[in-house]
């Protein structure tokens, strides 16, 4: 791949996904995009970029290169902290909260192949009683409709399942399925998934109690970001709460969003700065008391 052609794939990446490429990644363009260029009996990534520079931008040859670029790592609970969060903090504070009208809105933003939003509501199961009579809406979303697909099916491979997943959990909310395991009917009915690109406008999907937003804007770049977060904070409701992946943070970014003192990856929106202009004195942390 020439130089010019690597630079027009990264600014192709950056303005449909948001995706930051370094200079130093073209190996990773190259192993991930050969296979994809060979499939279309193309003999070089020469070709493919040409094709990529005569379509338009919403052509399904883009989105394939889109999709394979994307990273798509994910797992069964992935980092455990998050869904202790959920379990102990935030629906104890919503479930007070919303005791009047009984339901809750959660949006996973970067579902990949479905093992976050199964995680989210494998953790709602466990709460049992709890819930009685709470209408829990779960929407899951992803830029990629190859990974959106396999969600749906909730179809795991054994490597899979014991990535993260108890075996209690396995056995309960699991059948086999020849050599796959597939997530119980009534865990897949509790997430709709659908196709969202977070660079573009959200505001349709409505209000949110919770949103999860976790190892996906680390591959953002600062501006990208912000406006993701000032976005969100304007589709959540003010007692919710935004959860991130634990090598990211709101703070330095923006003040739509307040730490939750010691809850590490978790947030609560700040009302009083989410509509005001960046630059607006930064929000006290908020302190919540553990329940459950």
């Amino acid at each position: 791949m020439s130089p010019l052609d690597f630079d027009f794939l990264r600014r192709l990446l950056h303005e449909r996904s948001g995706l930051v490429l370094p200079a130093e990644k073209q190996y990773l363009a190259e192993s991930r995009l050969l296979p994809l260029a060979r499939r279309h009996g193309l003999t070089s990534l020469g070709e493919l970029i040409a094709k990529l520079r005569e379509a338009q931008a919403e052509a399904p040859l883009v989105t394939e290169v889109v999709e394979a670029m994307t990273t798509n790592e994910t797992f069964f609970f992935r980092d455990k902290i998050p869904f202790d969060h959920l379990r102990d903090t935030i629906m104890p504070s919503l479930i007070a909260a919303r005791a009047k009208e009984k339901r809750i809105r959660i949006w996973c933003t970067a579902a990949s192949s479905g093992q976050e939003p199964y995680s989210i509501a494998m953790t709602l199961k466990s709460m049992g009683a709890a819930l009685a009579g709470f209408r829990i809406d779960i929407l899951a979303t992803d830029l990629s409709m190859e990974v959106l697909e396999r969600a749906r099916h909730g179809l795991y491979s054994q490597f899979e399942v014991q990535r993260g997943l108890p075996i209690h959990l396995l056995v309960k909310f699991f059948s086999k399925e020849g050599e796959m395991w597939q997530v119980a009917p009534e865990l897949r009915g509790m997430v709709q998934f659908r196709p969202l690109n977070l660079l573009k406008d959200f505001s349709p999907l409505g209000m949110f109690d919770i949103v999860f937003c976790r190892n996906v804007l680390i591959y953002f770049d600062q501006d990208s970001k912000i406006g993701v977060f000032n976005r969100v904070a304007k589709q959540m409701s003010d007692d919710g709460f935004l959860v991130l992946g634990a090598a990211e943070t709101v703070v330095g970014l923006t003040d739509a969003f307040k730490p939750v003192v010691d809850k590490r990856g978790l947030y609560a929106p700040n009302p009083a700065a989410r509509f005001a202009p960046r630059g607006a004195a930064p929000g006290a942390m908020l302190r919540f008391a553990a329940k459950g």
